[in-house]
């Protein structure tokens, strides 16, 4: 274990992470799972990113959050997933005191940055179905840029915070951390210093962050029900719903993890569900976003028709 004397104890400058498992067979199979779905990942993101960039039936206020929301789901895989895979294949490994900080920051960044895409691709659907005759103007490019920028320093305050944290602390005794990624809450537990101001801190930050967006969220959807029930036609409300649903499925999706990581009880599961549930909120969804987007939406199915025929006939 790497180590500096300071305090008259034992500092730790590095941490082994444990990973999900023990059993060499299970973890050859976890590695062959998790690595196809990192590369289906980065693939289908990029491929969502280059298609909104260069279909010009995309260039709608909608598909820009698309894009900011596939990046948001590279970098927060690729935050955590390449140090789980590397994980699997080494008996011992281990991540240095300033990469520790690096993973966390970037992972809380991408986290929150999520958040506020997600109620700002919430509130478009509300202007679009609500408001549509002020559309252009409600979601003007100005807009869009503070809408982003909001998500963007959103994400660098929650990450500064956590990472602040973090250095405050002081480690003497442990450095095995109980997770496959430097989370701040196995990180506490290994903690030799006063962990109360850092613990409120970040859980302050993040608690304001899940508290605005899912408020956002709400109050914008019951509007946009509001709307959809007062609709003469049921072709009218169907074709406003269906607007919404791949938007739905990702919020269900992304919020109900993050509620079970950071909001129940620590009490009511044990760590070896917490990892489980990290692996589907920092590996899975980023992935599942890509194919509920994807496979729900006509108008991205279409420009990818368009542009492979333009490929294919050029």
């Amino acid at each position: 274990m790497d180590s500096l004397e300071n305090r008259n104890h034992t500092a730790v400058t590095g941490f082994i992470l444990l990973g999900l498992t023990d059993d060499t067979k299970l973890q050859a199979i976890l590695f062959v799972v998790i690595l196809c779905i990192y590369l289906v990942t980065i693939s289908g993101n990029l491929s969502t990113i280059i298609l909104i960039r260069v279909s010009p039936q995309l260039h709608h206020p909608m598909y820009l959050f698309l894009s900011h929301l596939t990046f948001a789901d590279i970098g927060s895989s690729s935050s955590v997933t390449p140090n789980m895979l590397v994980n699997f294949l080494v008996d011992r490994n281990t991540i240095s005191y300033f990469g520790c900080a690096i993973q966390l920051g970037s992972a809380v960044f991408f986290g929150t940055a999520e958040c506020f895409l997600l109620a700002a691709m919430a509130y478009d659907r509300f202007v679009a179905i609500c408001n549509p005759l002020l559309y252009s103007t409600k979601m003007s490019t100005q807009v869009l840029d503070q809408l982003l920028s909001v998500a963007y320093i959103g994400g660098f305050l929650d990450a500064s915070s956590y990472t602040l944290s973090f250095f405050s602390l002081f480690f003497c005794g442990s450095n095995q951390v109980n997770h496959f990624f430097c989370d701040f809450a196995p990180l506490v537990k290994l903690s030799c210093s006063d962990i109360n101001i850092p613990a409120v801190v970040s859980s302050l930050t993040a608690g304001s962050v899940i508290v605005v967006t899912v408020f956002i969220i709400a109050v914008s959807y019951i509007y946009i029900l509001i709307t959809i029930l007062k609709l003469r036609s049921s072709e009218g409300r169907h074709k406003a719903f269906s607007t919404c649903t791949s938007h739905l499925a990702a919020v269900t999706l992304f919020y109900g993890t993050i509620t079970f990581i950071y909001v129940m009880p620590k009490s009511s599961y044990s760590t070896d569900q917490n990892k489980v549930v990290s692996v589907f909120y920092m590996v899975v969804i980023p992935m599942l976003n890509h194919l509920i987007y994807s496979l729900r939406n006509m108008e991205i199915k279409g420009a990818l028709k368009r542009e492979l025929g333009r490929k294919i006939f050029s």
